[in-house]
């Protein structure tokens, strides 16, 4: 007899399958307004980006209260089984991104998001242009 142990099998649970976008969005939706977060924006980015399928945007007033929004929208998250791909911007709390997979969440200083005008960025060639743009 050796004194070798065997190798442990370790059972693994499958995953559910995780949930919609709309799902996902109303969870995101729930966590800023529980802790009262400016002017939120939702940009579809469907056909545009590969990256994720919406980006949700809201500002706080300070930044213990960006932080605080993005831990919220983290914790909601977790409520329904998704994990954060990643969250960036904690230490200096002027932006965080919380990467939701097919939902990103920028939670932005008001300053820090009027100099940065991502939803200008994300939203431009959206509207068809108006008579006054049109040349005769």
């Amino acid at each position: 007899m050796s004194n070798q142990t065997q190798p442990q099998t370790i059972k693994v649970e499958l995953p559910s399958p995780p949930p919609s976008v709309p799902e996902l969005l109303a969870s995101v939706r729930q966590a800023t307004e529980d802790l009262k977060a400016k002017d939120p924006v939702e940009i579809d980015v469907r056909g545009k980006s590969s990256v994720a399928d919406y980006l949700v945007i809201v500002s706080g007033t300070s930044t213990r209260h960006v932080k605080s929004i993005a831990d919220e929208v983290v914790r909601f998250a977790k409520k329904i089984d998704v994990m954060p791909l990643g969250v960036e911007g904690e230490r200096e709390a002027e932006w965080v991104l919380v990467d939701l997979g097919d939902v990103i969440v920028h939670v932005m200083l008001p300053r820090v998001r009027e100099f940065y005008a991502l939803e200008r960025l994300w939203t431009v060639g959206d509207q068809p242009p108006s008579s006054d743009d049109e040349v005769a």
